[in-house]
């Protein structure tokens, strides 16, 4: 239960950071910002690892450019859904999530032991 809390609130915090420093990613207050870590951590649980596989083919043909799209493009669907999330257009998608990649990447290091 702690590494559930503690990985929202990496996401969170990420997410946070991303809205601040990315134009046009924006939360319009803290709890579609919540909203949207659970949502997220949801999608990259279970959702995404699916579609990795079945994209798998596609990826390895780009040398891995599809995976990155379907990384951006399930960003995209989460801004979508959860009200108070707005990504103005798809390559400010691609720079987030970029950003939020490296962004948790450096949170999770921080907090390993």
């Amino acid at each position: 239960m702690y590494k559930l809390i503690a990985k929202l609130i990496i996401n969170v915090a990420a997410l946070f950071v991303v809205d601040y420093i990315i134009p046009g990613f924006e939360f319009a207050d803290y709890q579609s910002l919540v909203i949207g870590a659970i949502v997220i951590g949801v999608v990259n649980t279970f959702i995404r690892p699916i579609l990795q596989i079945v994209a798998l083919p596609i990826s390895i043909l780009t040398l891995g450019i599809f995976a990155f799209l379907v990384n951006v493009s399930l960003l995209w669907v989460v801004a979508l859904i959860v009200p108070g999330f707005t990504i103005d257009s798809f390559v400010t998608a691609m720079v987030a999530s970029i950003s939020l990649t490296l962004v948790t990447m450096f949170l999770n290091k921080l907090t390993k032991d």
